[in-house]
């Protein structure tokens, strides 16, 4: 991995390669501008899960859970893989999960 060009990816640019480990590599076809929305959101919700956790609170757990899964499926990491979407499911995928973030 290098600064500039990020993980590793697998040659079809459907997988990044972290530590031996093959993750579902975000879909390249969401804006920039979207797809750092979308990251912003999973990351405060990790952060989320990680402080219901140190509270011992299962409620906000689960609630940070939710939005960290609903946040992969908008980025194309969970769910329907990217690739096997049509343009216009792609596009409603984000969108859908963006709305229900913000």
């Amino acid at each position: 991995m290098t600064a500039d060009t990020g993980p590793d990816r697998t040659p079809d640019g459907r997988y990044v390669v972290v530590g031996g480990r093959r993750w579902r590599a975000t879909d390249p076809q969401i804006p920039e501008d979207v797809a750092a929305r979308l990251r912003s959101h999973l990351m405060a919700a990790r952060r989320a899960v990680a402080a219901a956790r140190r509270a011992e609170d299962p409620e906000a757990e689960r609630a940070a859970r939710t939005r960290v899964h609903l946040s992969k499926v908008a980025l194309g990491e969970r769910g329907t893989p990217w690739w096997e979407q049509s343009d216009g499911e792609r596009r409603s995928r984000w969108r859908e999960g963006l709305a229900a973030l913000d």
